[in-house]
C-alpha cells in the first residue's frame, strides 16, 4: 500500500528591532506611521543612493543563529535579487544568497539565516493600489529550514520556539499582528511504501507548492492541513500537483492559486557592488556569544526540574520573560509557599509578591476549619466546582476567594487548593 507523507520546509521572515533601516539612516518604526513619512533616496532606491550596511542586524542575526547552533560564516556578503514587482522601486532586493551570515545546523533543521532588506507595503483601497515606503529598506532576518516537517503540529511548534528565542534574544518583538514575523510553508507530498513512514528520509518530490505571508500559528496550521488535502485529492485522480504559489482564504479554510513559482535562476543574482563582503572573526563571535541569555528551551528544563511545575505552567511563565522573572523573584523572596502554589497565584489570580507575602505571614485557620469551609464553599457552588474539575482553570480564584470569606483571610492558599483539587 503507498502511503503519502507530507514534506514541510519553512520560511520566516522577521523583522528586527534595529535603530535604523538595514542600509540608511531611517527610522525602522513604520507600524501605523503616516504613509512615507519615513523615507529617503537610499529606501526609494533613487539613482546615485548609496547603502551602508547596519551592523546592529549583522549581530542580530548571528546571535540568533549562536541561538540555534547553526555554523557561522566568517566570510559574508550582500547580493542582489533582481525582480519587478511595485513595492520594489530600485528592481532588486539587498538580500544574501551564496554566502550568508549563517548556514546548517547542529541539528540539521535549520538550512540558513540570512539577512535582507524588507520592500515598500502595498495598500489597496477605493479601488486603487497605493505604496508607502516607510518599511521599504527595514532589516529583515530570513530563516530557512530543510524540509524535515511532516504534520502542522510540529510546524507550529517550532514557530513559536522561533518567536520566543527572537523575543529572548531581544532582537526583535515578532508581533505577527504588527506584521514582524510572516510565515510561510513550502508543502509537497511524498510516495512511501508505507516502511519508515515517521522518518525524516523521505524522497523529495519534483515540486513544492509555497503558501505565502500567514500572520498567524493558527492560520499555518489549517492552511497547511487544507493543502496536505488538497495535494492528496490531486494525486489520488492521478494528476500533477503545480508548483506554484498560494495563499490561505480564512473564511473557506482553503488554499487559493496566485502565481506559479518562481526558480533561483529567474532572480538573476549576482554580488551587491556598494556594498563591501564582511569577514567575522572568532572573536567576534565569542564576544556575541556571552551575550545569548538562557533560551526558552533552557529554561522550560530548569523550570521543570528546578521547581517541579506542570508543563501548562511552565509555557505560561517562560512565553512572557518578565513574568518569568517575577515568579522566580517570588519563589526567592516568599518562602511560606512552594514555586507551584507561587505559580498558581501569579497566574490564576494575578496576584503580586506583595500580596503572596502578605498572605504568607498570616496566622492561619486550623486544617478542620479549611476542610469545613471548603466544603461550605463547593456545596453552594456546585457549578463552578464541577467547571474547576472540568478543566476551567481560571475558576480556582472565584472558588479561593469563597473560601477566603468564609475564613476571614486567614485560609493558607495552599492547602485550599489542595483541598479543592484532591479533596484533602
Amino acid at each position: 500500500m503507498v502511503n503519502l507523507i507530507p514534506v514541510i520546509g519553512l520560511e520566516v521572515h522577521i523583522e528586527l528591532s534595529t535603530k535604523s533601516k538595514m542600509f540608511c539612516g531611517c527610522s525602522p518604526d513604520h507600524f501605523l506611521k503616516k504613509p512615507n513619512t519615513q523615507i529617503c533616496p537610499i529606501c526609494l532606491g533613487l539613482p546615485g543612493a548609496l547603502p551602508f550596511a547596519n551592523l546592529e542586524g549583522v549581530d542580530s542575526v548571528i546571535k540568533f543563529g549562536l541561538a540555534f547552533r547553526c555554523r557561522i560564516n566568517t566570510f559574508s556578503k550582500f547580493d542582489r535579487k533582481h525582480y519587478f514587482y511595485p513595492d520594489l522601486s530600485k528592481g532588486y532586493q539587498i538580500t544574501q544568497f551564496d554566502l550568508p551570515l549563517c548556514s546548517m545546523s547542529e541539528d540539521k533543521l535549520i538550512r540558513r539565516v540570512h539577512l535582507e532588506e524588507d520592500t515598500a507595503k502595498l495598500v489597496h483601497q477605493e479601488g486603487k493600489t497605493l505604496i508607502d515606503f516607510n518599511r521599504s529598506g527595514v532589516a529583515l532576518m530570513e530563516l530557512v529550514t530543510e524540509p524535515n516537517f511532516h504534520d502542522a503540529q510540529s510546524v507550529t511548534s517550532f514557530l513559536k520556539d522561533v518567536q520566543l528565542t527572537a523575543r529572548y534574544l531581544g532582537i526583535s518583538n515578532a508581533d505577527m499582528e504588527k506584521g514582524s514575523m510572516r510565515l510561510e510553508a513550502n508543502i509537497s507530498l511524498s510516495p512511501t511504501s508505507g516502511v519508515g513512514f515517521d522518518s525524516h528520509e523521505v524522497d523529495l518530490p519534483d515540486y513544492k507548492v509555497e503558501i505565502k505571508n500567514i500572520n498567524s500559528f493558527r492560520f499555518l496550521g489549517n492552511a497547511i492541513k487544507s493543502e496536505i488535502e488538497r495535494q492528496k485529492d490531486l494525486l489520488s485522480k492521478g494528476e500533477k500537483v503545480i508548483q506554484e504559489t498560494r495563499g490561505y482564504n480564512e473564511e473557506t479554510g482553503k488554499t487559493y492559486s496566485q502565481r506559479t513559482k518562481e526558480e533561483a535562476k529567474d532572480y538573476r543574482y549576482f554580488p551587491e557592488p556598494d556594498i563591501p563582503p564582511m569577514r567575522i572573526s572568532d572573536k567576534d563571535i565569542k564576544i556575541l556569544s556571552d551575550l545569548i541569555p538562557e533560551l526558552p528551551k533552557q529554561k522550560r528544563k530548569r523550570f521543570e526540574i528546578e521547581y517541579k511545575l506542570p508543563n501548562d505552567y511552565i509555557e505560561i511563565l517562560i512565553g512572557d520573560t518578565e513574568k518569568a522573572d517575577y515568579f522566580e523573584r517570588a519563589v526567592k523572596e516568599i518562602k511560606t509557599f512552594s514555586p507551584k502554589a507561587i505559580a498558581d497565584l501569579i497566574i490564576n489570580k494575578k496576584f503580586d509578591i506583595a500580596k503572596i507575602a502578605k498572605l504568607g505571614k498570616v496566622e492561619y485557620a486550623t486544617n478542620s476549619e479549611t476542610e469545613r469551609a471548603v466544603r461550605n464553599v463547593v456545596e453552594e457552588n456546585k457549578k463552578a466546582y464541577e467547571d474547576y474539575k472540568n478543566g476551567k482553570g481560571q475558576v480556582l480564584g472565584f472558588l479561593i476567594g469563597q473560601v477566603q470569606k468564609k475564613l476571614k483571610g486567614r485560609g493558607n492558599v495552599q492547602k485550599v487548593m489542595e483541598i479543592l483539587k484532591y479533596g484533602k
